[in-house]
């Protein structure tokens, strides 16, 4: 879990090693993070980059949506668009394919467990194991006698 524990003052900014370091990524990402349009620190002088809490509120936004699993051009869209209903579209379109991955994983876990619980020598004579492989095929399983 990500946690924001950044003590600084509103006032107060971080280098962009600083912020790499803090979230343990690396400076390149932040400057991938700013062409792509996800950032926009402001500018010290000399040009560097320094970020203020709102900037670290963004990275922080940013990590949470890429370990939920979202495009980059997804979390850009969201976290830059005023439109909801275009928002709403993209995580709708993202908990479905959530959903279905989640589904298919526990499938995985059930075809494991069903493995794991079966005592018979030969797998294949397991009737749970049967069932299984008959509801992937679209058939009801033999009956074992």
């Amino acid at each position: 879990m990500l946690r924001l524990n950044v003590d600084m003052k509103s006032s107060a900014t971080m280098s962009i090693g600083e912020v790499a370091g803090h979230f343990g990524l690396a400076t390149h990402v932040l400057r991938h993070w700013e062409t792509m349009g996800l950032l926009s620190p402001e500018r010290a002088t000399g040009g560097r980059r320094r970020y203020g809490r709102s900037d670290l509120y963004r990275v922080a936004s940013i990590l949470l949506a890429k370990e939920a699993g979202l495009a980059l051009t997804d979390i850009r869209d969201i976290l830059t668009t005023a439109d909801v209903e275009k928002r709403r579209d993209i995580q709708r379109r993202h908990r479905d394919d959530l959903a279905r991955r989640i589904a298919e994983m526990q499938a995985a876990l059930n075809f494991i467990e069903g493995g794991l619980n079966c005592d018979h020598e030969d797998i294949t004579e397991c009737p749970n194991y049967q069932s299984l492989v008959a509801d992937r095929i679209g058939t009801r399983a033999p009956r074992s006698e």
